[in-house]
């Protein structure tokens, strides 16, 4: 593995750092289940007879990282420290560092990377679809008399001005699926990130689905690459607008009807959840964490007993009734008849299984109590899903790193 001390690692500064799913993802150096991996794509890979394999650290370090929510930062910096981390999380608004930055009041450190994924609630589906034109301001508060460029569907372009700040190589925007189709959003940002000061060679950003690259989840997200032209040569820059150079990564995996050729199945959840115990053995604080909201009826988003021998739903970031059921009794048209026989009650998805299907590895503690840590570490089980749900799968992240790591050189060799 390599040293994160390495003069040879590509720092990254995180925005919109949640509880860290990129950031860990760009690190690497964590366990995943071995079915998410594809030995002909990702190799070497550290092995221990268990059902689990240890991926490898890569070349990028997480340098610096933000976000407004108390609960991500409780969560994130207990992990990172006991991985050897050393980097500040600030759980302030990005708003407010960036006005900061301007006033010299507070300076962004440099790094070769910038990565956030900027807040998706008013792109998504789910939500009521206001996009560009939230009525929240930057602090999440309706607020209408908000500037304009405050308000929680442009906070993109207050990560624009932190890249005009810091001047990177290059960075990586993610969004949710939903901003494909919420009109002109998608452009409208691409061309945002194009004029960033001193040029980026932004491509048309991509949508990528989770499970193609080993997430048990039908996830699927929007990813946005740009690249800094002052490192680049005009051969170079050719490359990546043709396409030429794809820094996307390929997919390891494959789903229905697709094609195979070395690529492995998808990975079901039954692959990483069997090996669970009950929550009422466990001793994982998380396992023995769940909603335990009642079933409401088909009509209601989340009332769905999901399938083992399949991907997962979506882990929303939400808590309470919209958590789906690990599964439902036999009334309420549960088909696991054989667990419930066994005396296995109907109930919903526990805070690890959905870390599990998000690919965070086990000791993620996502549950803790002020006695553990001190009131400001407090992570109740509503605290968890919430910064599952709105994480990056660990995984998607690894495989976003791997491939840009692989042609690093390519891109930025040739131009210091």
């Amino acid at each position: 593995m390599r040293d994160p001390g390495d003069k040879t690692n590509k720092t990254v500064l995180s925005l919109f750092s949640g509880c860290g799913g990129m950031d860990l993802g760009l690190e690497g150096d964590f366990k995943v289940h071995k079915k998410c991996v594809n030995p002909n794509i990702h190799s070497p890979l550290k092995r221990d007879g268990s059902s689990f394999v240890h991926l490898p650290r890569t070349s990028f370090k997480i340098v610096f990282a933000n976000d407004i929510l108390r609960e991500a930062k409780a969560a994130y910096v207990p992990f990172f420290t006991k991985r050897g981390a050393g980097h500040e999380f600030l759980d302030e608004s990005i708003v407010n560092l960036v006005k900061k930055a301007e006033r010299d009041e507070f300076r962004f450190p440099h790094a070769d990377v910038v990565i956030g994924g900027f807040p998706c609630q008013d792109f998504s589906v789910a939500g009521k679809r206001l996009g560009l034109n939230s009525h929240k301001s930057h602090t999440g508060v309706i607020d209408p008399s908000a500037p304009s460029e405050e308000n929680r569907g442009k906070l993109y372009i207050w990560m624009k001005k932190v890249i005009e700040i810091v001047k990177p190589k290059m960075f990586i925007a993610e969004n949710v699926k939903g901003l494909i189709s919420l009109g002109d959003a998608k452009k409208i940002m691409e061309s945002d990130f194009r004029g960033i000061d001193k040029g980026y060679v932004v491509l048309n950003a991509r949508l990528l689905h989770a499970a193609n690259y080993g997430v048990p989840q039908t996830r699927e997200r929007v990813i946005f690459f740009g690249f800094n032209k002052k490192y680049l040569s005009k051969i170079i820059i050719d490359k990546l607008e043709s396409e030429i150079i794809d820094p996307y990564p390929p997919k390891t995996h494959y789903l229905p009807g697709e094609k195979r050729e070395g690529l492995s199945q998808y990975v079901s959840l039954s692959d990483v959840l069997s090996d669970l115990e009950e929550p009422e053995t466990s001793r994982d604080a998380a396992q023995r964490s769940y909603s335990k909201a009642k079933y409401y009826g088909r009509h209601v988003q989340g009332q769905i007993e999901v399938d083992l021998n399949f991907l997962g739903p979506t882990v929303r970031a939400e808590h309470h009734g919209n958590i789906e059921f690990r599964r439902l009794s036999a009334g309420h048209g549960g088909k696991y008849l054989d667990e419930l026989n066994h005396g296995m009650k109907e109930r919903r998805l526990t805070v690890r299984e959905c870390a599990r299907i998000q690919t965070f590895p086990d000791n993620y503690e996502f549950i803790r109590s002020a006695n553990e840590m001190g009131r400001e570490y407090t992570l109740s089980a509503s605290n968890a899903y919430k910064i599952i749900g709105n994480a990056v799968p660990p995984l998607l992240g690894f495989n976003i790193a791997w491939r840009l790591q692989n042609i690093w050189d390519d891109i930025f060799g040739g131009k210091k």
